[in-house]
């Protein structure tokens, strides 16, 4: 798969996720040797599936998994992936997930314990045809041009009362302004956003701009005094014509993330006070 999106360049890497990033995924969001098959896990942009199968990977004793992917081809690869991976009972539907979300129960979005997600960055088509909200859109309507929040509402809309979720987004979410300002104001101030985790630049096929992943938990999200983030751009290895993750580097990350451990010039627990500061203003 890494080969096929590296050779095809831009136009197939969009439905890959490197497997070194998958797996910081898996391990920040708690999908652990604990988890258990009745637990499930959603990714409702799945490309290839190869982001799921990374993640599930992380639960010996199994999850369910449950996914969407609107290119027909695609679709089709990561039905194929599942089989291949020992996964043909993982539900994966076709469709886009923004304008025709297909796991439904009734006329609400159905839910789950975890969710990871890799979208597509700014988007500028995205609320076309759409015509069921589904209540994702609570705290703000995502801009015209732009879906990168509309993906992630859309996420967490899908998450249980304690459901957790690591998603990938281009760095612009976390300062632009206007209808995307007031969205992250609303999300931080009712606590649920959990850390940010900056990335190294050159790491995903089909575009060099550095990204982030964006940790979102709903558990206990009241109570949240602060975001923790890490700045992991600094470590990576050249890889021909991308930058990777090394095995050191994904340790790194996980193990300061979940241990929720400051090093200077790297991890930092900010005090929602400080973001929501007249200096930094969320």
């Amino acid at each position: 798969m890494r080969h096929f999106a590296t050779e095809s360049g831009k136009s197939k890497g969009q439905f890959y996720t490197p497997a070194e990033v998958s797996r910081v995924m898996a391990q920040i969001v708690g999908i652990s040797p604990s988890t258990t098959q009745d637990q499930t896990v959603y990714d409702p942009t799945c490309g290839s599936g190869s982001l799921l199968l990374k993640v599930a990977a992380g639960a010996p004793r199994g999850i369910t998994i449950y996914g969407q992917e609107k290119d027909n081809a695609t679709w089709a690869l990561s039905r194929m992936n599942m089989i291949l991976h020992g996964n043909a009972d993982a539900d994966v539907r076709k469709g886009d997930t923004i304008t025709s979300p297909q796991l439904t129960s009734g006329a609400a979005l159905r839910t789950f314990d975890f969710a990871v997600a890799n979208p597509p960055f700014s988007v500028k088509s995205w609320s076309n045809g759409l015509e069921n909200e589904y209540g994702r859109f609570e705290y703000g309507r995502p801009p015209e041009k732009n879906g990168d929040y509309a993906f992630l509402l859309h996420i967490l809309k899908s998450l249980r009362s304690n459901g957790k979720a690591a998603v990938i987004l281009p760095h612009g979410v976390l300062f632009r302004g206007h209808a995307e300002a007031s969205i992250r104001r609303q999300l931080l101030d009712r606590g649920f956003i959990k850390g940010i985790i900056g990335l190294p630049a050159n790491l995903f096929y089909g575009t060099g701009i550095p990204a982030c992943i964006v940790v979102l938990d709903k558990d206990n999200a009241d109570a949240r005094t602060g975001v923790f983030m890490i700045d992991a751009s600094k470590g990576f290895m050249k890889d021909g014509p991308k930058n990777r993750l090394r095995s050191q580097d994904i340790h790194k990350i996980v193990d300061v993330f979940n241990k929720q451990t400051e090093i200077k010039r790297y991890s930092r627990k900010v005090p929602l006070a400080e973001i929501q500061s007249a200096d930094n203003d969320y």
